[in-house]
């Protein structure tokens, strides 16, 4: 389901990144964790059809990044939507979901760049994927290659966990903010990490992607350990891409894996 603490990214598109590597902080490490105990949750996030019907058609060429085991690229399917593909850095969420919805499109890319071309996707979705990626660089390395990949007018529809103000959230980030130096990243006894974000800083990485936000939706929402939290969904559409990134029409379609 998230983000790839190994990834590696180039200039182009995610900007300069360096993999993550810390000295084993969580039990089993970031990426271990996705593919162990993680594989085996059950995923929570839940989409809102209204939303994406209000802003991305049937037709639209969906990515789905860190698709986990395919739950939510099931339900767009589910949906009428038919051009999507899940990808994931998790080799045993791929599996799973291979698994479980055989007919989908699911996809292992444990790096950066994803191998398709610029403008390739209509719309991308990021559900519940920022808060498991701690480390600043990496959140703007994958937003910066979705922005590579939907074309410019296209939507990115992302949603994931502000900062939450009860006291449990709020005596977890105090205890972890020196070992991880960002208010909101935590770790849960089952060996994750996870952070929760200052919304402006969602904000903050949609626009330096080369999005704007045009559409904001708030609410209610389970957690992977039963709890409760808040969530913040932004639609944001693609602006024109400079001369250099713009795709010759013909050649935007995926590339074969």
């Amino acid at each position: 389901m998230c983000g790839d603490v190994f990834l590696r990214a180039t200039a182009r598109g995610a900007g300069l990144f360096r993999g993550y590597r810390p000295d084993m902080t969580s039990p089993q490490g970031f990426l271990g964790f996705w593919e162990t105990t993680g594989s085996a949750k059950t995923f929570t996030h839940p989409l809102d059809p209204a939303l994406l019907d209000a802003h991305v058609p049937r037709e639209a060429r969906v990515l789905d990044y860190g698709c986990g085991y395919g739950r939510l690229t099931a339900e767009l399917a589910g949906l009428g939507y038919r051009g999507v593909c899940g990808v994931d850095v998790s080799a045993a969420l791929i599996a799973r979901g291979r698994r479980e919805h055989p007919e989908l499109d699911l996809r292992h890319h444990p790096g950066l760049p994803l191998p398709f071309g610029a403008g390739s996707f209509d719309a991308a979705l990021l559900f519940a994927v920022l808060t498991c990626v701690p480390r600043d660089a990496d959140q703007e390395a994958i937003a910066g290659e979705l922005g590579r990949l939907v074309r410019p007018g296209g939507v990115l529809y992302v949603s994931d966990v502000p900062l939450q103000d009860d006291a449990f959230n709020q005596e977890r980030y105090r205890r972890f903010a020196e070992r991880y130096g960002t208010f909101g990243v935590f770790e849960t006894p089952d060996g994750g990490v996870f952070r929760h974000h200052p919304p402006e800083r969602l904000r903050g990485l949609v626009r330096a992607a080369g999005f704007s936000v045009v559409a904001e939706r708030s609410g209610s929402v389970g957690t992977l350990d039963g709890r409760r939290a808040e969530r913040l969904q932004l639609i944001a559409r693609r602006t024109a891409a400079p001369a250099a990134e713009r795709v010759e029409p013909g050649r935007s379609g995926p590339a074969p894996e």
